[in-house]
């Protein structure tokens, strides 16, 4: 029986976390396959924790202390399922991405044709469609000339959202966690990026298998509508850009080009009206 660890963090969105777990367990899990959940609750103050132990006993609640975001969070989780068992399959799941019923088995499928492609373990990116019925992308893999839409074939990833992403144990035995450089974005990325520095690849899975509502509009630390102030805040925000981690992620795998990253980031938070003006 092989074993598969599902992460997942949250943080006051119990309706939510609670929708995530529910389609997860109503998911077919592929013959010879087991599943153990663990759940970060960040200091959730609205009974998101205790309302997953009395609703799903199964589940590992672990508790953060409200400042660990997304990478952080993932990072306790993946840390505490590392201590508990030596899994075959880790899944990086967020807790408001809701997967098909057939997400668990294309995913293992999906693997076990990339493996023969190499010979080698890879990371499989699931992609998410932003609403039920509706296939357009809002989750899932990228690469420099853009986005991985799904056409029933598995298709090499550059940088992965960690919406939905299935890590076999080889991966992780020689790359690690989620890095501790990042508080709560960039960690999917980075991890992406060092899986391939290490010589395995990444790809995004065949057909949508989950639903993710994406983020829409311009992002707070940029955009015209806030005060300066309040861009500069969120250019240093956690829930924003993070400019301190984004600059050391820059250095990690651009070298010395991070300069002209940083100065755009700054370019943008100062005046982006006229630096949206000038890049067209």
């Amino acid at each position: 029986m092989k074993q598969l660890a599902v992460l997942i963090t949250c943080h006051n969105r119990r309706v939510t976390t609670l929708k995530c777990l529910q389609a997860l367990y109503a998911c077919t899990v592929p013959e010879g396959y087991s599943l153990e959940v663990f759940l970060v609750d960040d200091g959730s103050a609205d009974g998101t924790g205790d309302t997953v132990r009395m609703q799903y006993s199964a589940v590992h609640v672990i508790e953060g202390d409200g400042n660990l975001y997304w990478n952080q969070g993932m990072h306790l989780a993946w840390e505490t399922a590392a201590k508990t068992a030596e899994y075959d399959f880790y899944l990086w799941l967020n807790d408001d991405t809701i997967i098909d019923k057939n997400a668990l088995t294309e995913l293992i499928e999906n693997y076990n044709e990339a493996f023969k492609i190499d010979n080698k373990p890879a990371i499989i990116v699931g992609t998410c469609r932003s609403d039920v019925g509706k296939n357009e992308f809002s989750y899932g893999g990228r690469n420099d000339t853009g986005l991985i839409l799904p056409n029933g074939q598995l298709q090499e990833s550059k940088y992965i959202n960690g919406n939905l992403v299935l890590v076999p144990k080889v991966i992780f035995k020689q790359i690690g966690m989620l890095s501790n450089d990042y508080t709560h974005t960039l960690g999917d990325n980075d991890y992406g990026l060092r899986a391939i520095q290490s010589g395995f690849k990444c790809y995004a899975s065949k057909h949508y298998i989950a639903t993710c509502s994406p983020n829409l509009g311009v992002p707070g630390w940029f955009n015209p509508k806030n005060s300066l102030k309040k861009r500069w805040q969120l250019l240093h925000s956690p829930k924003g850009l993070n400019i301190k981690e984004y600059n050391k992620y820059r250095k990690k795998f651009w070298g010395n080009k991070w300069i002209i990253f940083a100065l755009k980031a700054y370019l943008k938070t100062i005046i982006p009206s006229l630096y949206g003006r000038i890049s067209k």
